[in-house]
């Protein structure tokens, strides 16, 4: 595998969750939506969590979402997160009604709130692996800092 660019552990990458994996290395944000009976989801998984189909496609997302809820950590002696401390860790619920567990960057922490707007921004970590985290839209959280997350 490629050279980590951070401390921090990479995600496992397992059959079910490969297509999610594989869509954010090209920068896309994708969740799976059940053929059988609609219903969309993250994480990914082999079956649906409704009603148990196996028949699923992945779906190309906005991007866009706001913040349902968070919180801002300033204590974590981890190596690979302490460097970044503080850093926000949040739900996110895209426009497509799905919620993520995620970090708002590029934002001070004490300027996120809840229902801020943000849209996503990938972090490559290795030539195989970005990571998802969120942003402000159009400028609304402000300028610097936040740090690159969990």
């Amino acid at each position: 595998m490629a050279e980590r660019r951070s401390g921090k552990p990479l995600p496992r990458v397992d059959e079910e969750s490969k297509g999610y994996w594989e869509a954010c290395r090209r920068h896309e944000l994708r969740i799976q939506k059940c053929l059988s009976c609609g219903t969309l989801r993250h994480q990914p998984r082999a079956v649906c969590t409704n009603c148990l189909s196996s028949d699923v496609e992945w779906l190309l997302c906005s991007g866009r979402g706001e913040v349902y809820t968070f919180t801002v950590t300033y204590q974590n002696q981890t190596p690979g997160f302490r460097e970044s401390l503080p850093y926000v860790l949040a739900y996110v619920t895209l426009e497509e009604g799905v919620q993520m567990l995620t970090n708002v960057v590029d934002c001070p922490p004490d300027q996120v709130r809840i229902g801020l707007p943000v849209e996503v921004a990938f972090e490559d970590v290795t030539d195989e692996i970005a990571i998802p985290r969120f942003r402000p839209r159009g400028g609304s959280g402000g300028g610097g800092g936040g740090g690159g997350g969990a």
